[in-house]
């Protein structure tokens, strides 16, 4: 077809492109109008409504009412079931035929009782495809089950998505039938969708975005709506466009399919279980029909829930795990909160992680995978490389308030010198669509230019689940080189992290944390969930002690191994980013204490029948210590006068304060209970102290770091409240303050204030957060010397682990276990190894920041003594030196060591 050349108007000419494919405008007679074919109603449509999550066995049970398209239920978080009965016509013989299903719930297409299909509207699924050519033996007649969430992809907010869940919002199914869907219109379409976004994103000064409006132009003239004939050419037209070939130095992107579910956030766990089974099984149907797909699939908590609820899907995911398509990643068994868990916690989440992806898949994984997180502690490299990890991927920091990261592949240092590769997907996000903006994006944002030529996208709906969708791969497919964009590749970490490896030698190296700048009041939000996991990692610490202890004394007592590893996955559970920082609606903080109230109860069972059988049994009294070090402590009531504060008349304090001896170190100890009632409100308690000092030190995991006490540079007042374990100290030559906590995690040290933060009264996502009485503790310290030397780290080490009284026999001899002949180096943990009933895994590291030989002495019969890694993997050419005083070991600054000591 020849056209007389005439003079463009960019924009005319753009709007022309756009308005052919609009969902808006003139989609009765545009490309947009014709993406579906013939329709017909649906045989029969019934439902039934459910308060509570039932499987499909029991749903399929019961009796289903006629509803009506358009009718309304609910109230938010119950459950509708719809049974299904189609009829197919005849005369769509050779068609593609799909039951197009629109709601604002979420919802799962069953199929002879297995999950087949999600349908979220808000995830661009609105259809089931029954068959992609329909032939005279295809079941012609079909009985469907769909059942619906009374929830969105992102809850049910109350005016707005974050805001706290609208209790009684109603819900419908707005488009119910049978469709013909016409797969040319939708390549097509698809075709036109790229070329004009390369238009607008390349812009006015380049010259593959004129090529791209000319080509587009030309489309729309060959293009009729109404004559499907027509399309070939315009294809033809779009093929010739996308097939212009990249050059060899271009910037190659690695499209990873993702779906980022949140374990809890403005949806219970529960509801989570479902968003993985709607989004998982819609990625294996993808798979089926895209052999090239790859699909990356974090938290093994979520393959857990799966493989319960779906057992079928679960087998699927296994023969695709196989196939290398479905790719387990992270080697956690949450994408847990990066700051507040403590250490052991955090090596925890890798144990129980990778064990779980080696049990299930065979598979070891090689990254940490934690991109929306509200920031990573200094010690993550170290523990990262001592459980077999040497790549790590993020994103959050992008969303930094203040100052923008200066880097996006690099080398990352821990507090010990451990480096880990480090990747931030330029795109700065973890659910791209596969757009032209997404790549433009990735190559403009790039900050290690010239330093690393391969970054990763993620694309697929998330954080409420949805995932990819064919679309996503259609767009991808069309640019894998394309001249004028960057090279597209379907990759994996495995692929992108290779790469960057191999190309290494000019990456930067950051030192130290990764702070976020944002969300600084995650460190104090809902603070019974925080108490209740330091009061759990405590009392699970004690319980995993005190077993080992009673199994050395009488080889007859029964290790708790199933209930400790089921304790501690939920105490994992609730590490996850969304719920120990608070962030979270009001059921899944109910569901967290009631979980830290079953981990409490059966732990407490747990070190009762331990130090039964420590004890010998008996009604005497008795003091169980499972810290390493002796502890005289006297207690002195210093002042029993009981006062009360007010504030605004709606919240009161209980303050008494005590004297507290260890050893020869004094601290001043404030119990506290708070009736709380505020309203946009933070309590923090201020010591202003004389002292002068540029530094305050934090302790984190299995260690401490400094940050400023001053707000020099941008990079310094960003951090105006910080977060911190059990301490933190402000020193002077020779002379200090600390502050010491028993549940509480955000602190602000500025000049010589001392600051701890008690409580907010946040109102969304949850609007009771806080509301109510707590108990808590904080003491003063101060010390001569350093807080190394004044004891500092063993002080708050006391106050967080408290003697445990037990009932033991009269003439019990009071023995001890295990001691260290230095106080830089903590035994942090004592458990029975994972794969070895006479075997003790001891964990060990260095507090002071010191090189220090340290002897561990034991009263136990060991016989020998190796060191291993942090998932308790031994390594057979490094024996531990046994002594008649016992072990020898070396420790270099923070260093975290491992030993297995069998018996």
């Amino acid at each position: 077809m020849y056209h007389q050349p005439v003079l463009k108007n960019r924009r005319t000419v753009l709007e022309r492109a756009e308005k052919f494919i609009s969902d808006v405008y003139f989609t009765d007679c545009n490309l947009r109008g014709r993406l579906y074919g013939y329709s017909c109603p649906l045989e029969s449509l019934a439902s039934f409504l459910c308060p509570k999550r039932i499987t499909f066995t029991e749903a399929s049970k019961q009796n289903f009412a006629p509803y009506k398209v358009g009718d309304t239920f609910g109230p938010t978080w119950w459950t509708c079931w719809f049974k299904i009965t189609l009829s197919i016509p005849e005369s769509w013989r050779g068609k593609e035929v799909h039951l197009l299903w629109e709601s604002d719930g979420e919802a799962m297409v069953w199929r002879d009782g297995q999950p087949v299909q999600g349908l979220t509207k808000d995830g661009e699924k609105t259809s089931y495809v029954l068959s992609d050519c329909l032939r005279d033996e295809d079941p012609h007649r079909v009985m469907l089950y769909v059942e619906m969430a009374c929830n969105g992809l992102f809850g049910a907010g109350q005016g707005s998505m974050i805001a706290a869940p609208d209790p009684n919002r109603r819900f419908s199914v707005q488009r119910a039938e049978l469709v013909v869907f016409n797969r040319d219109v939708r390549e097509l379409l698809t075709d036109f969708e790229m070329l004009v976004d390369i238009v607008k994103e390349l812009g006015e000064g380049e010259q593959r975005s004129y090529q791209a409006l000319f080509t587009v132009n030309e489309m729309v003239n060959l293009c009729d709506p109404s004559d499907p004939s027509s399309f070939s050419e315009a294809r033809s037209l779009a093929h010739s466009f996308f097939s212009q070939r990249n050059g060899e130095s271009q910037h190659t992107v690695h499209a990873m399919g993702h779906c980022h579910i949140d374990s809890a956030w403005l949806w219970p766990y529960e509801e989570t279980i479902r968003k993985c089974g709607r989004s998982w099984v819609t990625v294996i149907r993808l798979m089926e029909k895209n052999p090239e797909f790859v699909f990356t699939c974090s938290q093994a908590q979520q393959f857990q829930w799966v493989k319960s609820w779906y057992p079928g899907l679960f087998s699927e995911i296994q023969k695709y795990v196989k196939k290398g398509q479905f790719i387990p990643v992270g080697g956690t068994w949450v994408e847990m909160d990066g700051n507040l868990p403590s250490g052991e916690s955090m090596v925890r989440q890798f144990l129980e992680g990778q064990r779980f992806f080696d049990q299930e898949f065979g598979i070891h994984c090689k990254e940490f995978w934690l991109p929306d997180t509200f920031g990573y502690s200094a010690q993550l490299p170290q523990i990262m490389q001592g459980c077999g990890i040497t790549n790590f991927l993020t994103q959050k920091l992008s969303w930094n308030l203040v100052n923008t990261f200066p880097h996006n592949t690099f080398f990352w240092e821990g507090l010990d010198g451990s480096k880990v590769l480090t990747h931030f997907p330029p795109g700065n996000s973890y659910v791209m669509k596969g757009k032209i903006e997404d790549v433009m994006k990735t190559v403009k944002n790039n900050k290690d230019k010239g330093r690393a030529n391969h970054s990763a996208a993620l694309f697929g709906f998330g954080d409420g689940g949805g995932g990819p969708t064919q679309l996503m791969l259609d767009r991808l497919h069309r640019i894998k080189d394309s001249d004028g964009l960057p090279k597209v590749l379907i990759s994996s970490p495995d692929q992108l992290f290779s790469l960057l490896h191999a190309d290494s030698a000019l990456l930067c190296t950051w030192t130290g944390e990764l702070f976020l700048e944002l969300h600084n009041g995650t460190y104090t939000t809902q603070a019974q969930i925080k108490q209740g996991n330091r009061q759990c990692e405590s009392l699970l610490h004690d319980v995993e002690m005190a077993s080992c202890l009673a199994l050395c004394q009488d080889r007859t007592f029964e290790y708790p191994t199933e209930k400790l590893k089921q304790l501690w996955r939920l105490l994992l559970l609730n590490q996850f980013h969304d719920v120990i920082p608070g962030s979270c609606i009001e059921m899944v903080v109910e569901d967290a204490l009631r979980y830290y109230e079953d981990i409490r109860s059966d732990g407490a069972a747990l070190l009762h029948n331990a130090c039964g059988a420590l004890g010998s049994k008996g009604n005497a009294a008795g003091v169980f210590n499972s810290l390493p070090w002796e502890r005289n402590e006297v207690i002195q009531i210093e002042d029993e006068n009981i006062y009360v504060v007010t504030l605004l008349t709606t919240t009161s304090y209980l303050m008494l304060w005590y004297l507290w001896q260890y050893s020869s170190k004094i601290y001043y100890i404030f119990y506290f209970q708070v009736k709380w009632a505020e309203s946009h409100k933070f309590l923090k308690v201020e010591f202003p102290v004389r002292v002068h000092s540029s530094n305050a030190t934090y302790e984190i995991q299995f260690g401490h770091l400094q940050r400023p006490t001053h707000r020099n540079t941008s990079w310094d007042w960003a951090r105006f409240e910080v977060w911190g374990h059990k301490w933190t100290d402000l020193s002077e030559h020779n002379f200090g303050v600390a502050l010491l906590n028993d549940c509480k995690y955000g602190y602000s040290v500025h000049k010589n204030t001392m600051t701890l933060s008690l409580l907010r009264a946040p109102k969304a996502p949850d609007a009771n957060a806080d509301m109510g009485t707590h108990h808590f503790t904080y003491a003063i310290m101060p010390h001569s010397g350093s807080f190394q030397d004044a004891s500092v780290i063993q002080c708050a080490y006391n106050l967080n682990f408290p003697l445990r009284l037990i009932q033991c026999s009269p003439d019990i001899v009071p023995w001890s276990a295990f001691s260290i002949n230095t106080e830089a180096v903590i035994l942090e943990t004592i458990k029975q190894a994972e794969d070895s009933k006479g075997t003790l895994v001891l964990r060990l590291y260095e507090s002071h920041g010191s090189s220090v030989t340290a002897t561990l002495s034991t009263s136990l019969p060991v016989r020998e003594a190796w060191h291993c890694d942090l998932l308790e993997k031994q390594d057979p050419t490094r024996p531990a030196c046994i002594t008649s005083e016992g072990v020898t070991l070396n420790f270099s600054p923070f260093q975290i060591v491992s030993l297995l000591l069998v018996l």
